[in-house]
């Protein structure tokens, strides 16, 4: 017998004592499973001082009591990140997505919109409506409450006359143009 196929056949020989890996038969400790390596031979351990819980952004807190400045400029800079792609910056439903072709998001300063609750307007966010997806696993549940603020300030701001501003904000407009 020549030498290359015994050769060759002991290198082959290594892999034949090879089992079927398989992850569910390995060792490891499962959540509630005793053991030995740790103190009171408990494998569920208390988090390590200091660990940042991670929240689920679906769960729901409620409405805030009032709408300050701080949360309606929290509500822009959540809706310019989640909302202007379909309903654009106005509110009014012709963002980006309209300008590739799909069809044009749900007016926001409509009066469907503006006569709803902000409860409504909140779930719409968090469960979708009509072709608009659920956004609650995306959105924390405060980010969606300011977002409605935000909604609001956009639903008043269609319709605000020149008169109606203070006089500081009438004359910025003015110099403006």
């Amino acid at each position: 017998m020549s030498a290359r196929p015994f050769l060759a056949l002991l290198a082959l020989l290594p892999l034949a004592a090879c089992g079927e890996a398989n992850m569910d038969d390995q060792a490891k400790a499962r959540t509630w499973d005793k053991n030995a390596f740790f103190p009171k031979q408990m494998t569920m351990r208390h988090p390590v001082t200091g660990t940042v819980p991670r929240t689920d952004p679906a769960r729901e807190v409620p409405q805030p009591a009032a709408i300050t400045a701080t949360l309606v400029e929290r509500g822009r800079d959540r809706y310019a990140i989640y909302c202007t792609p379909c309903h654009g910056q106005d509110g009014r439903g012709a963002g980006m997505i309209v300008a590739r072709g799909l069809a044009p998001a749900g007016d926001l300063t409509s009066g469907r919109w503006r006569a709803a609750p902000a409860s409504e307007v909140y779930g719409a966010i968090s469960q979708g409506y009509r072709s608009m997806l659920p956004m609650a696993s995306m959105i924390p549940s405060a980010d969606r409450w300011a977002i409605v603020a935000y909604v609001r300030a956009l639903q008043l701001s269609r319709d605000a006359s020149v008169a109606a501003l203070p006089p500081a904000d009438r004359a910025a407009l003015e110099a403006a143009r």
